[in-house]
């Protein structure tokens, strides 16, 4: 990864995904759910930036 890459995870998308984890843990009921969605919307983020850049 370059440079502005790895700013860009560490301003937005790490603050991003730690906030929608402690709003999903405030709600008992649906909280592991909502969990499982951020964990796909993640995984398929990091897989379809991998297959757009061919992994550079």
């Amino acid at each position: 990864m370059n440079i502005p890459s790895l700013i860009f995870w560490a301003v937005f998308v790490l603050p991003m995904v730690a906030f929608l984890v402690w709003l999903m843990r405030q709600d008992k009921k649906k909280g592991v759910t909502g969990l499982i969605v951020l964990a796909i919307t993640v995984i398929g983020g990091i897989v379809y930036m991998y297959i757009k850049t061919g992994g550079k």
